[in-house]
């Protein structure tokens, strides 16, 4: 029993979507073709592609959580690159 559940959770599952725009199916099925795969494997690679990534609202969450880091002025940022840099040339 425990080895049929195991096999169980790695078993693919299907996904079905209705009411696709004929424009939009063949739109994707062009595009399928131009790359020189199916469909079905073209559509699995938008979804791999989309899920690899965070959604947005994460990554902003995340980024309010770490706080500001801190303001810096433009002045500032300009004096120390005139400074690395040294005096400008007479001109």
């Amino acid at each position: 029993m425990r080895i049929a559940c195991a096999t169980l959770n790695t078993v693919a599952r299907m996904i079905q979507i209705r009411d696709v725009r004929p424009e939009l199916h063949a739109e994707l099925v062009r595009r399928a073709k131009q790359r020189g795969t199916t469909l079905t494997a073209y559509i699995e690679e938008i979804l791999e592609r989309e899920v690899s990534r965070p959604p947005a609202e994460e990554v902003f969450d995340r980024i309010d959580e770490r706080g500001r880091v801190g303001a810096v002025a433009a002045v500032d940022i300009v004096g120390a690159i005139r400074e690395t840099r040294g005096p400008l040339p007479p001109g």
